[in-house]
């Protein structure tokens, strides 16, 4: 029997963060959770992202990954909102590595590319193919595909990470 992997992906946000588990036994991926940690809006800066970190590292202790990868943020129009999500992003990697969990980054096209096969795939494309990759993940938001995906992304590619490490 192969050894299995729990890997976390996350789809960071100042409102709704997605996140995504997965576990992955050779070739094979498994749906485990997934959700949204919703941060009230009406709180300040630092209490938002101060959810966020709590909400991502109960996530570490509960389900004890392996691995987790974070999307990349996308330096758009908007400066500001990009900072702001880069903040939330922050956070997020932040309670990973206080709990232990090794952090990946992918660019947003590098997960849909791993996940429908282009780089240039809308949001409903890449739930479409979550849902068809994890058929036991059911219904789920957005940012809870997007999250998956990323987790998807992160198995992916672990292996020639692990195998990096080993050579170093």
């Amino acid at each position: 029997m192969s050894a299995s992997i729990r890997i976390l992906g996350i789809d960071p946000g100042l409102r709704h963060t997605g996140w995504g588990i997965i576990e992955q036994a050779g070739a094979r991926l498994i749906h485990v959770a997934h959700g949204v940690i919703q941060a009230e809006t009406d709180l300040s800066m630092a209490e938002r992202l101060g959810q966020i970190f709590e909400a991502v590292g109960e996530l570490a202790r509960h389900y004890e990954p392996g691995a987790a990868g974070v999307e990349e943020t996308i330096v758009n129009a908007n400066p500001r909102s990009a900072l702001k999500l880069g903040q939330a992003r922050g956070a997020a990697m932040a309670a990973l590595a206080m709990a232990g969990v090794p952090v990946s980054e992918y660019a947003p096209r590098q997960i849909k590319l791993a996940v429908v096969g282009t780089g240039t795939a809308d949001k409903e494309q890449v739930k479409f193919m979550v849902q068809r990759l994890l058929p036991r993940a059911g219904e789920m938001k957005l940012d809870a595909a997007d999250a998956l995906a990323c987790a998807i992304c992160t198995a992916h590619h672990l292996p020639a990470e692990l195998r990096r490490k080993g050579a170093a």
